[in-house]
Formats: structure tokens, C-alpha cells, sequence
């Protein structure tokens, strides 16, 4: 299981931020509380969407504590592939 962050460059006021996500919301929650990320800005949980926003500072900490690099087209196919496993798994049920 693995942590990713991507590297998108949007400017949020004097801030430049990109996407963190993980292959579960518990390494993904997990990552964040080591980064020093509030839980409350989770985005789209539950979904195959879930991810932070963060700064590019946190960015830098989180490949330090092992999250992998990826760029718009790894970004891509981990979305594709989370919506493909959430659709499968609700067909099981």
C-alpha cells in the first residue's frame, strides 16, 4: 500500500499546493497527521476521489516519510484504478 502525491503547481494565496492521496484512507489519514495535515481537509472522502490539498512544504515531508511521486498521468490511472476496485467491490455486496 503506498501514499502518492502528485505534481500539480496551483497557486492558493502565497501558497503552492498538489495533491496527496493513498491507496487507503488509513495510510492516507495515517500520512497526514505525520505531515502535520488536519484531518478536516480531507476532501471527497469516501470516494475515489479522497485526497489533501497540500502545501508544497508538506509535499517535500511527505516523500521524505516514503509517499511516491507521481505525475498527471500516475494521477490518472490510480483515480481509474480506485473507481474501478469501489465499483467491483459494491457489485459483490
Amino acid at each position: 500500500m503506498t501514499v502518492y502525491v502528485d505534481d500539480m503547481e496551483a497557486s492558493y494565496g502565497r501558497m503552492v499546493m498538489c495533491h496527496m492521496l493513498a491507496d487507503t484512507t488509513e495510510e492516507l489519514l495515517g500520512m497526514a497527521d505525520k505531515i502535520g495535515v488536519d484531518r478536516k481537509w480531507l476532501q471527497k472522502a469516501g470516494t475515489h476521489h479522497e485526497h489533501f490539498d497540500i502545501a508544497k512544504s508538506k509535499r517535500t515531508l511527505a516523500v521524505q516519510l516514503g509517499a511516491v511521486q507521481i505525475d498527471r498521468a500516475g494521477l490518472v490511472e490510480i483515480l481509474r484504478n480506485r473507481r474501478a476496485a469501489m465499483t467491483a467491490s459494491k457489485e459483490v455486496k
